[in-house]
């Protein structure tokens, strides 16, 4: 057998033979458990915060944030679980009146989650947390760039749990990424790219087991005629340049109104002057991403963008300093492909309606944001996105009552909230009869009189 199946499958196993162990504890043993991980979480913070500044090269008040708010997550899940996935009573509707009708939800077993290596800690933990909550096992499979982390995460757990097998970090290749979509595993969690997340699905496909895929982005910014500048120019940048543009919701393109345009760019070209590059933010975690990075820009100068911040020398090997582009065609690469850079889009628009039909106009459908102080919500509701922050930037991923997900190449399922719960369980409907009529309706004894007085219940209710 080949090795990389053999170590796969062996993690997988283990955890299917501690399902029962799991699941016995019940919600309130379970958050116990959780509960407690989170605390031990809490306690190591610092030295959690550290693997992943190693790992990232992020720093490590970025890391600390991070890990704050995956904790966070994990805690929240804990606490509503049982609230969320207890069983309901539904009505049977007058036709079945003497009917109990009820709805269980159930975990779905082994749940795999693949994780990035841009939020190594907060993104899978959107996954794990919830999947461990609702009673399921988990093999984690964190990306090469960033296996520490997962590790950690698993010796942590198993200080507090009743067997380590409940929750097991996989280290290594991706071709153990790979395997783990094609082992025994019940559902499976991905981040990642928009491509790998095709062949993710296809995989899952073939054995019909469901997946959910948080993919890329190319989220855009909508700076209205009424924004606050100063405020938008602050958080914008935060949005585009934090952990060295690393983040799928990050801002990565800018639609602003024509009367606004000028004071929001000068604003926020004077705000990038003081960035320092290796310390308000780290170097690019994947080597490869900077070939990224530069074709992108390369592409947006070649087609007629003008540099106001940096330009293709600020591209180094490792870090990149912070790139502000005006004027780029719609149809370059720095527009309709996610870059993943420190860079940002900013372009100028006639109005609102057409900052709108730009900001729709890409494959991706992931998050956004909007900066006007009275037409904030009518924007944001005719934005095609699965997440969108009013005067804000990306604040909703770190809220955990609300799901966390997109649409189109950004990918479909939902993270945290109680749509997170949910994701990890499917429905199983039970019904049984109350009393027992004296007008069979589902045997070969039914007759015209029930037939009959059936068509009078149904002319009765839908008349």
């Amino acid at each position: 057998m080949d090795l990389t199946n053999s170590k796969v499958d062996d993690l997988v196993e283990k955890a299917r033979q501690a399902l029962p162990v799991w699941q016995a504890l019940g919600f309130t043993g379970r958050k116990k458990i959780l509960k407690a991980w989170a605390a031990q979480l809490t306690n190591d913070i610092a030295e959690i915060a550290k693997v992943i500044s190693d790992e990232t090269g992020k720093p490590v008040s970025d890391s600390t944030l991070e890990a704050t708010v995956a904790i966070e997550h994990l805690s929240w899940a804990a606490k509503h679980a049982e609230k969320i996935l207890e069983t309901q009573t539904r009505p049977s509707g007058l036709l079945f009146a003497n009917i109990r009708s009820k709805v269980e939800r159930i975990p779905f077993g082994v749940v795999g989650v693949i994780g990035p290596w841009n939020y190594p800690m907060h993104t899978p933990m959107g996954s794990i947390s919830y999947a461990l909550a609702a009673g399921n096992c988990v093999v984690f499979k964190p990306s090469e760039y960033t296996p520490r982390i997962g590790k950690l995460l698993a010796e942590k757990f198993s200080l507090v749990a009743p067997s380590s097998a409940i929750f097991q970090s996989l280290d290594g290749a991706p071709e153990l990424g790979v395997q783990l979509t094609k082992a025994n595993v019940d559902k499976i969690a991905f981040t990642g790219s928009t491509r790998t997340a095709k062949k993710v699905a296809a995989a899952c496909a073939e054995r019909l087991i469901p997946v959910i895929l948080e993919c890329g982005g190319k989220d855009p910014v909508i700076v209205a005629k009424d924004a606050n500048i100063k405020l938008a120019a602050d958080e914008v940048l935060w949005s585009a340049m934090a952990n060295a543009g690393q983040s799928c919701i990050g801002a990565e393109r800018v639609y602003v109104v024509r009367e606004k345009s000028e004071e929001f760019i000068k604003t926020i070209a004077k705000a990038a002057a003081n960035l320092k590059a290796g310390e308000d933010y780290g170097r690019a975690t994947m080597p490869l991403q900077i070939q990224v990075i530069r074709s992108h820009v390369e592409d947006a100068v070649n087609k007629g963008g003008k540099f106001v911040v940096g330009n293709l020398s600020s591209i180094g090997n490792e870090i990149v300093e912070p790139i502000i582009m005006v004027d780029v065609p719609e149809n370059s690469l720095e527009v309709t492909d996610e870059t993943f850079g420190p860079t940002l889009v900013i372009n100028t628009v006639s109005n609102v309606e057409e900052a709108v039909r730009l900001a729709n106009a890409t494959n991706y459908g992931l998050g956004a944001a909007v900066y006007s102080e009275r037409s904030g919500e009518e924007i944001a509701a005719k934005l095609n996105c699965g997440m969108v922050s009013i005067n804000s930037v990306f604040i909703f991923a770190g809220i955990p009552s609300i799901p966390f997900g997109g649409i189109k190449d950004s990918g479909y399922g939902r993270i945290h909230g109680p749509e997170g719960l949910l994701e990890f369980t499917y429905a199983k409907s039970i019904v049984k009869p109350i009393v027992r009529l004296p007008l069979p309706i589902t045997s070969f004894r039914r007759n015209k009189f029930t037939d009959k007085l059936i068509g009078k219940v149904l002319r009765a209710l839908h008349r």
